[in-house]
């Protein structure tokens, strides 16, 4: 039998990284060179990791340069339809080797890094994770970027270029510790600055009513500079833009009237405007009612819609009257998406546009508003929502409150046109929440001002469709979609699971990349022994690696053969992290009580961040880390267990982790997860999931078939039936001895012996206020975690359940869900041709 490949042997033996021609090897050399030399003007004697990395990325950038220019071309010339997808978050991660992915450069540039000396995984590694997201939404908007450049769709994603990302976490003493993000520290080689298409953004004035029309005057101007980043689809030649917008002051700022005399003052005062983009809130399903984020959301939505417009104005086949102040088209020509509530104000502001400045009929500006924007729901906590005070609005934005009272009046005199004298139900579907503090619903205006309302799982859109929407949804059925999230496969099993990218593609070719569907023909190897000792051997490779890793940055030590047992998302009561914590515990327990029994060794990770002022999140992190300091040094367990706080969880974490896992832990109240999708990322990774019949769950079990997952716990209705019956906490804590035996250790300072009452608050919450009724699915989780252990120890079994698992992972990519918003509701089709690549003639 020949010897193992090593990983380095590996990659350049497959096609699916790119083949790694001579030519292409002394290119990348000569040009790796070339920018050391130039752009980083230093030589090999004086260069850093860091010089060599800058080098390598200015290489790739390169090769997507000529790539851009001609995407760009393409769509002038041809004027399709333009999708926008507007968000405040953007969690893209690292670029290099994502770019390296979708050039098909990535052999190229191993071999010629690996002749020059160096080591590519290892300059890899020096580039900063772009973290402009929190969880879920913002990967999602960066995994669909992904999707429509590799779809040819005429994209761009808008947002704002946070100059502190998502915080780093550290634990201290296991606490969470908060430190800023300062990602642009050392440049960012993929961006590019554009300040001629420099835009003006106002803030607060006052409204004039005059009779040529509406004024929006003295008020105070930020500028929006754009930055350009590259978004290359999947080897088709295509490169969209995401534009991220920086906060500048103009530079007469403040010395008009003010400061007359304090020059020095009011220079330094550019600071007040440039704060708009310095800082990415960290609250993850939670609304923070603070006057910079209105700004922040206003700031994005101005900038973005100016753009949009000269876009439109300016296109070769747009209205030909002499000035272009038709827009019948503009809906024909332009798809904006909200990404949830943030950014509704586009909503107003297209208005305010169309209205005041464009001089377009107002029945007519509405009805291009609607036809033009669509928005996705994201959550259905009640705190998540955006119910912003009207006095804020009043100040800051005083024409948008006008235009916001205006459709609402629009609205509710429909609605009391169709159902009179339901005084109740103007109150429910009003945009303006009447009480002490009066507030705009932002879900409310989002859904009257758009054409389409998405939810992003079945589970989730059949929730918004009959209670948080139900009246709208009686009003309008036709408006609401379902479009179940995926995640891109190129980053989600190409980048990060080449092993086993390369395993899959020798069976059955490389079209699963572009067409994840593909993935069902692996159901023919299900009983193929060679099949499946690669599968797990692949798992165990990854495992090792990961291991390694995990030694090397935090000096903890695993049994690479035991479970990897895996939750990592945001800290979240809803995400249940204490449901895993106590089977942590009662796990503990039993190896105590009978240490020579023999036990399925696991290793518990549990990772994620807590938004800084959610103090029961950080309380949960404190627990973890407290329960795995007293597991990990307890003589008696040895390596049958041990429990992992995975620190500052991040993408390029996500990408180490999820590979290595055996079991992802998906475990939410049933009805709390609006999709969920690092379940996705698990499943086509090859672990096995336990978890709540929530969110996409849901549907993996539908394509997996519901025995090939481990499916536990109370349904949406039978969570609805508790909420009916009263959830009595002490009720599961007295007649479940196991469960009470580790509330009352928590309680008792068992795990805190240095301060006995540390976790009175989180004991306090779980027996007599827990929302997401933690005991009441704890009996069940318990038996099905055994489940899983008595699988586990058939190894063979384990590993065919996961080809099964990855085969029927497909619908799960985010080509589908993309597909799905072009046809349904941006009324565009994808293309899988790709453009002429640079050095081509072009068509």
């Amino acid at each position: 039998m020949a010897a193992p490949l090593s990983d380095g042997d590996r990659r350049k033996q497959i096609s699916v990284r790119g083949i790694a021609g001579l030519g292409d090897v002394a290119e990348v050399r000569k040009s790796f060179n070339r920018h050391l030399h130039f752009t980083l003007v230093k030589d090999r004697n004086v260069a850093t990791p860091r010089d060599y990395y800058f080098a390598l990325a200015h290489t790739v950038r390169d090769h997507l340069v000529g790539r851009w220019i001609r995407t760009q071309q393409h769509y002038y010339e041809r004027d399709p339809k333009r999708i926008y997808y507007l968000s405040l978050e953007f969690y893209m991660g690292r670029t290099l080797q994502n770019t390296m992915v979708n050039l098909g450069l990535q052999n190229a540039c191993d071999e010629a890094i690996y002749q020059l000396g160096l080591d590519l995984e290892e300059l890899e590694e020096i580039e900063e994770d772009a973290g402009l997201g929190n969880g879920g939404l913002g990967r999602l908007a960066a995994c669909f970027l992904d999707s429509m450049a590799t779809l040819g769709l005429a994209a761009y994603g808008y947002g704002i270029r946070y100059e502190f990302g998502i915080f780093n976490q550290r634990i201290v003493d296991g606490w969470q510790v908060e430190e800023a993000d300062d990602w642009l520290r050392y440049g960012n080689p993929w961006e590019k600055a554009r300040p001629e298409y420099m835009l003006p953004v106002h803030f607060y004035g006052r409204v004039e009513h005059s009779p040529d029309g509406v004024k929006w005057i003295d008020t105070q101007v930020v500028l929006a500079m754009p930055y350009d980043t590259p978004v290359p689809g999947y080897k088709n030649n295509t490169v969209n833009t995401m534009r991220l917008w920086s906060a500048k002051a103009p530079n007469d700022f403040n010395l008009q009237e003010f400061n007359m005399g304090d020059y020095i003052e009011a220079v330094l005062d550019r600071n007040l405007a440039e704060n708009i983009s310095r800082v990415l809130y960290p609250n993850d399903n939670f609304f923070e009612g603070k006057e910079l984020r209105l700004k922040q959301e206003y700031f994005v939505v101005a900038a973005t819609l100016q753009d949009i417009i000269r876009r439109f104005k300016s296109s070769k086949f747009g209205c030909r009257d002499p000035v272009r102040t038709c827009f019948e088209t503009f809906p024909d020509k332009v798809a904006i998406q909200l990404n949830d509530t943030h950014p509704a104000l586009s909503i107003p502001e297209l208005m305010r546009i169309l209205v005041d400045v464009e001089k377009v009929d107002w029945d007519k500006a509405w009805e291009i508003t609607k036809r033009t924007c669509a928005y996705t729901n994201h959550t259905v906590l009640p705190e998540a929502l955006e119910r912003w005070p009207v006095s804020m609005f009043e100040k800051l934005l005083p024409r948008h409150l006008e235009i916001i009272y205006a459709l609402n009046q629009m609205h509710l005199d429909r609605v009391a046109a169709l159902y009179p004298g339901d005084i109740d139900r103007l109150r429910r579907m009003s945009v303006i929440e009447e009480g002490d503090c009066k507030r705009i619903n932002m879900a409310h205006l989002c859904v009257i001002g758009s054409h389409a309302v998405n939810g992003v799982a079945r589970i989730h859109s059949d929730i918004v469709r009959n209670s948080v929407f139900k009246d709208f949804y009686e009003l309008e059925p036709e408006k609401f979609q379902n479009k179940t999230n995926g995640i891109t496969p190129r980053r989600w099993l190409l980048l990060c699971n080449p092993g086993l990218a390369d395993i899959i593609a020798e069976k059955i070719g490389e079209g699963f990349i572009t067409d994840l569907s593909q993935l069902k023909k692996l159901l023919e190897f299900i009983d193929n022994e060679t099949f499946i000792r690669d599968v797990a051997k692949v798992k165990q490779e990854n495992k090792l690696k990961f291991a390694a890793y995990l030694e090397g940055q935090y000096k903890v030590k695993i049994n690479p053969t035991s479970m990897f047992d895996v939750q990592v998302k945001r800290i979240h009561e809803y995400k249940r992290q204490l449901l895993n914590c106590l089977h942590a515990i009662t796990l503990y327990n039993r190896i105590r009580c009978n240490p020579s029994k023999s036990f399925v060794p696991r290793t518990i990770m549990i990772g994620g961040k807590a938004a800084p002022g959610y103090h029961m999140a950080k309380m949960i992190i404190k627990l973890i880390t407290s329960v795995g300091e007293v597991i990990n040094n307890d003589p008696y367990v040895g390596d049958k267990l041990k429990v992992i706080f995975l620190e500052n969880y991040r993408v390029s974490l996500a990408e180490k982790v999820i590979p290595a896992a055996d079991l992802s832990q998906q475990i939410s109240t049933a009805g709390t997860e609006a999709s969920g999708t690092g379940n996705m990322k698990f499943m086509v990774n090859g672990a096995l999931t336990i978890g709540t019949m929530d969110g996409a769950n849901v549907e993996m079990a539908e394509e997996a078939g519901e025995e090939n997952l481990f499916i536990f716990g109370m349904r949406v209705e039978d969570v609805e039936a508790l909420d009916r019956k009263g959830y009595n906490a002490r009720e599961y804590y007295e007649s479940l001895p196991e469960l009470r035996q580790a509330i009352d250790q928590i309680s008792s300072g068992f795990f805190s012996p240095r301060d006995p009452n540390c976790f009175r608050d989180v004991v306090n919450m779980l027996m007599y206020h827990d929302r997401f009724k933690v005991f009441a699915d704890y009996e069940a989780y318990i038996k099905c975690q055994g489940q899983v252990d008595q699988l586990f120890m058939d190894p063979r079994e384990w590993t065919k359940k996961v080809i099964r698992n990855i085969a029927c992972s497909g619908k799960f990519s985010s080509d589908r869900t993309i597909t799905e918003y072009a046809r349904e509701i941006w009324g565009v089709e994808p293309s899988a041709t790709a453009i002429p690549p640079p050095n081509l003639p072009r068509n």
